[in-house]
C-alpha cells in the first residue's frame, strides 16, 4: 500500500480523497518497493557524491542529445562501471516482470543514468518515446521508462532527504489529470514512455535517482 506524503507540492483535496493505489493502477504504473536495498542505495549515493558529473542532455528533433537548462537542469553522475553493471543486471533480471505488466515484448535496456538534482533543478513535462515529439534512432526506441529513487523525499529536514523534486504524471483524459508519485527509498516506478511526466523543482537537499529505459 502506498500512502501520499503529507504536504508534498500542495496536494489537491481530490487527490487526498482518492486511493493512491487506484490512481497508480489508473495510470498503469508498475511499482516495485525495495527494488534496491537501502544499503545499496546508500552505497550508490556515497559513490555519487565523489563522482565526476556532466549536465544531463535532452532529446528533441535531432538524434543527438543537447544540453538545455531551460528544459532539464540536473547532473548526470559518472559512477563506476561496476555500479552501472549492478543496476543494469538488476533491470535485465526484472524485464520479464515489466513485459508481463505492460503486455509488451522488450529487447533490452539502455545504460541507466545516475542523476543528482540540486535545489532549483528540474525537468519540464515531457515524454521519453513512442511519440513524434521525440526523435531517436530506430534501434533506440524507448517503450518503458523507469525511475529508481535512491533517497527519501520529506518536507521535514531529515538528514539525507530532499523536498520538492516530485515525479509528476499528467494525463488529462483521466479522472485525476495530474498525479504526484509517492516516494519510497529504493523503489522503482515503471511507466509507458509516451506518458507525460516531469520532475518539479527541488526546494531542499539533493535528489538522487536513476533513470532507465527498456526498448
Amino acid at each position: 500500500m502506498y500512502h501520499l506524503p503529507p504536504n508534498v507540492e500542495n496536494l489537491s483535496s481530490i487527490m487526498l480523497e482518492l486511493n493512491p493505489d487506484a490512481i497508480i493502477a489508473g495510470y498503469d504504473l508498475l511499482v516495485a518497493p525495495e527494488f534496491l536495498s537501502e544499503s545499496i542505495c546508500q552505497n550508490i549515493i556515497t559513490e555519487a557524491n565523489n563522482a565526476p558529473f556532466i549536465p544531463a542532455t535532452v532529446y528533441g528533433r535531432t538524434d543527438s542529445g543537447t544540453v538545455d537548462e531551460r528544459v532539464r537542469k540536473t547532473s548526470r553522475l559518472q559512477v563506476s562501471q561496476e555500479t552501472v553493471q549492478l543496476v543494469t543486471t538488476r533491470l535485465l533480471d526484472y524485464k520479464a516482470t515489466v513485459e508481463k505488466h505492460f503486455q509488451v515484448s522488450l529487447r533490452n535496456c539502455e545504460e541507466p543514468q545516475f542523476l543528482r538534482y540540486k535545489v532549483g533543478d528540474f525537468f519540464v513535462a515531457h515524454q521519453d518515446g513512442n511519440t513524434g515529439l521525440i526523435r531517436l534512432a530506430s534501434d533506440a526506441e524507448r517503450r518503458i521508462s523507469i525511475v529508481i529513487f535512491l533517497n527519501p523525499q520529506n518536507d521535514r529536514q531529515i538528514e539525507g532527504s530532499y523536498s520538492g523534486g516530485t515525479l509528476k504524471f499528467s494525463d488529462y483524459r483521466k479522472p485525476l489529470a495530474e498525479f504526484l508519485m509517492p516516494v519510497e527509498q529504493g523503489s522503482l516506478v515503471g511507466f509507458r514512455s509516451e506518458l507525460t511526466h516531469e520532475i518539479t523543482p527541488v526546494t531542499r537537499g539533493e535528489r538522487f535517482s536513476i533513470a532507465g529505459w527498456y526498448r
